[in-house]
């Protein structure tokens, strides 16, 4: 057990003891118990035997690409019609995969694999170069050649017996001595990863500041910007694994540059990774392309939601949202926690505290407020409940490695888990949130599907030697954990698409893995309330959204704790511009209601959710650019950018969009912050004051807002006054063009509706706006500048 161990347990048995010391004793079973199995289930570790794949010794082409052979492996190198390029060592193929959707792209027929220097060999395509030297290394190169980077050979630790998911194995690399690293997940360190060691394993560490890791969503996939270009590393593999970087240093020692490197190290399975080069939103696009397109979330999920563990009854959230409507801010859904549920079992309802919950969502509905339910994957193990009977029946739930139920600890009590590895499970659970509609739910947010067991001691999930079925294939839980959310996710989406087929499902999921996006979004999870934990709430959007995780957002004002009102409005401004703008927190912490903080807060929070109703329409823009192109809403600085080295290390701002740079106030007492602006003309939204990037401005920032700058030339979609659409242009910069685009939301089903484009110009002191796109949409003008 190390520190990190220590540190999560004391945490756990502290929230435990809210609940009682029952339960903390169970969890304790439950800990020998996972640590029972595990050591009768699983093979015993040996030392095995070292191996590397030795010298080149032939190669076969292939479409894309080819294989090359080595005295002790194999490589194939396979570069795919959109210039993506497949590595796979040891015959890995592409699929099986949780992250891809659909088929394997098609290979570039103009790719070739020809003999290079060396007794080595490449593969040359328009888009990329893929270089194999004699003894394995393999480089990653722009079309002229400049090396991205150096993917070492990789060394594997044979077994003494074969074992299911095979050899453990490293993957040294190096990249530019000036690149930066972004991605891995959820990291609340982030956005840009620091030299360190990030594990590989999804992770509910209780409340978390930035110094904690692993989060809740771990992938291995790494975006590296430097000067010489962009690329995306995912190494396809879902095992508990561990990557160490370390960024470079240019004219280190005797005056060459130390590269940048990084390692990864997996327990096992396939040693198989993709990469795609080129711009931030090129290899972004070519990542949803491979992955899937994100979910596109119906317009009132958009709007402002409240959440709260511990509303307690029906009257109470009667309360809650009369409170809101009857001071005039906007809501757009509630959201009901465990506590609603009849003694916190999944898929019930508490009737003596929700007597009437169908009555009460249409009561809400009609007022424009949604109801949210959560949906944890543990079912109590009790006979007679409907859930746990039917689940027993169909055999949907994980068993041990001697076929017995895997029991776990959670907050209904002894509990038992769905495999959603398994095609009829999912199905079996999509079908329950029939349930949930009939209660009049619109939307749903999953939690606890690390999936989470209490346990006093150890890893607080289920024994690695528990068996899941892995779409036919078999295995266990060291192959299936870090995708078990992401199969839940898969499970509610599909089966709320046949439920509702006219309605697009909202659903957002606390762990998931690569392609997650498939399914909805996210949250922050359990973040700590303080300044810190604000900081980290910023840096896990940015991160999720280069992993291709565009919807997310965190728990505003902290999951825990009483944030002072400072904190508060600072929090409540930065979620404000986010895609997930919600408040929430435990039911031991301070409430969240704008309200509640006394008048002054009230105003600047009624501020904050009067400018994201304005903004709703290029929050619905940027959904559907999200789908389309894969290009987050929130994106760092460096986007358009990423040969500015100063703007890479920039992580308190953000780009919403193409046209809006927001700062938020990071720090207690700040009424001044420095912004830090890319290249060309921006406008402060407050004053209209025009600043010329890039470099570094002085702006007021009063405890009423944040800076918010828009970029010259930009075509805003705003609501106006009388909700019509208006277009808010920020005027071109003398003998420059700019535009913007508008997708309105056609409701809540599955029509495309038309991209409508702008291009604005500045001629003689008058700006002119030009629409591209024969959609017939009303919209006014407005220009500034």
């Amino acid at each position: 057990m190390d520190a990190g161990d220590v540190v999560r347990s004391v945490k756990w048995m502290a929230a435990l003891r809210v609940v009682g010391s029952a339960q903390g004793l169970r969890s304790v079973r439950s800990a020998w118990r996972r640590q029972r199995a595990d050591a009768m289930g699983l093979p015993r570790p040996g030392a095995g035997r070292a191996r590397v794949p030795g010298a080149a010794v032939g190669a076969d082409p292939e479409p894309g690409g080819g294989v090359v052979r080595f005295a002790r492996s194999s490589l194939r190198v396979r570069v795919a019609a959109g210039g993506a390029v497949f590595c796979g060592w040891d015959g890995a193929e592409p699929e099986p995969s949780y992250a891809l959707a659909g088929p394997v792209p098609d290979a570039d027929e103009r790719a070739v694999l020809e003999p290079d220097t060396d007794g080595g060999w490449r593969v040359v395509s328009e888009r990329v170069l893929v270089v194999v030297s004699r003894h394995g290394v393999v480089e990653v190169r722009t079309p002229g050649g400049v090396v991205l980077r150096r993917d070492l050979p990789p060394r594997w630790w044979e077994p003494a017996a074969r074992v299911p998911g095979g050899a453990r194995w490293v993957q040294r690399s190096e990249v530019a001595a000036d690149a930066r690293f972004f991605g891995l997940g959820g990291r609340a360190a982030g956005p840009r990863l620091r030299d360190g060691s990030y594990r590989l394993w999804n992770t509910d560490p209780g409340p978390f500041e930035p110094g904690e890791d692993p989060l809740y969503i771990t992938m291995p996939v790494q975006l590296v910007v430097a000067d010489a270009g962009t690329h995306l590393v995912f190494h396809d593999n879902t095992w508990d694994g561990r990557v160490s970087l370390a960024e470079g240093e240019e004219g280190a020692g005797s005056g060459h540059d130390r590269p940048g490197r990084c390692e990864i190290r997996m327990d096992g399975g396939p040693l198989r990774y993709w990469v795609m080069v080129g711009t931030p939103a090129r290899v972004l696009h070519g990542w949803a392309a491979l992955t899937g397109p994100a979910a596109l979330p119906p317009a009132w999920a958009l709007g402002y939601q409240h959440a709260r563990w511990g509303f307690g009854s029906e009257r109470e959230v009667r309360r809650v949202v009369a409170g809101y409507l009857e001071r005039g801010l906007p809501l757009s859904a509630l959201h009901l926690d465990i506590d609603h549920y009849r003694g916190h079992r999944v898929f019930t309802v508490d009737r003596e505290r929700f007597p009437d919950l169908p009555g009460m969502a249409a009561d809400l509905r009609r007022e424009g407020v949604r109801l949210v339910s959560i949906v944890d994957p543990a079912v109590k193990a009790e006979p007679g409940l409907a859930v746990y009977d039917d689940g027993v029946e169909a055999d949907a739930f994980v068993r041990d490695a001697r076929g017995r139920l895997v029991r776990g600890e959670v907050w209904p009590g002894e509990s038992v888990f769905p495999d959603f590895t398994d095609p009829g499970v999912r199905r079996w659970w999509g079908g329950l949130y029939a349930e949930r509609l009939v209660q009049g739910f619109s939307g749903f947010w999953h939690d606890m599907n690390e999936p989470v067991s209490f346990a006093a001691f150890g890893d607080r999930s289920l024994p690695l030697s528990a068996r899941h079925a892995l779409e036919g294939r078999g295995g266990d839980h060291r192959e299936a954990h870090n995708v078990y959310g992401l199969a839940m996710a898969r499970a509610g989406y599909e089966g709320l698409c046949e439920l509702r087929p006219q309605d697009r499902p909202f659903l957002f999921s606390r762990s998931g893995w690569a392609g997650m996006q498939r399914y909805g979004g996210t949250w922050s999870g359990d973040v700590a309330t303080g300044w810190p934990g604000l900081r980290a709430s910023l840096a896990l959007v940015l991160g999720l959204g280069l992993c291709g995780v565009p919807y997310s957002g965190p728990d505003i004002g902290g999951f825990t704790g009483f944030p002072s009102p400072e904190l508060y409005v600072r929090w409540f401004q930065l979620g404000a511009y986010l895609p997930l703008f919600r408040t929430h927190a435990a039911m031991s912490a301070g409430r969240r209601e704008p309200w509640e903080f006394g008048a002054h807060v009230l105003e600047h929070a009624a501020a904050a959710l009067r400018e994201r109703t304005r903004l709703l329409p290029y929050f619905v823009t940027l959904a559907h650019l999200a789908q389309r192109t894969g290009a987050p809403y929130v994106r760092p600085l460096w986007w358009r950018s990423p040969e500015d080295r100063v703007l890479r290390d920039c992580e308190d701002a953000f780009l919403l969009g193409d046209s809006l740079l927001v700062a938020p106030v990071l720090e207690a007492g700040a009424d001044r912050r420095a912004v830090r602006l890319p290249r060309g003309r921006w406008y402060d939204t407050a004053t209209g004051r025009a600043y010329e990037g890039p470099g570094q401005v002085l702006l007021d920032a009063p405890l009423s807002r944040v800076p918010v700058l828009a970029r010259a030339g930009s075509v805003v979609p705003v609501a106006g006054a009388d909700g019509e659409v208006e277009l808010e242009v920020w005027a071109p910069a003398p003998g420059r063009t700019g535009g913007g685009v508008l997708i309105t939301d056609a409701g809540e089903g599955w029509e495309r509706p038309e991209v409508v484009r702008f291009t604005t110009r500045s001629r003689g002191g008058v700006v002119t706006v030009e629409q591209e796109g024969a959609a017939e949409v009303g919209y006014r003008v407005r220009t500034h500048g």
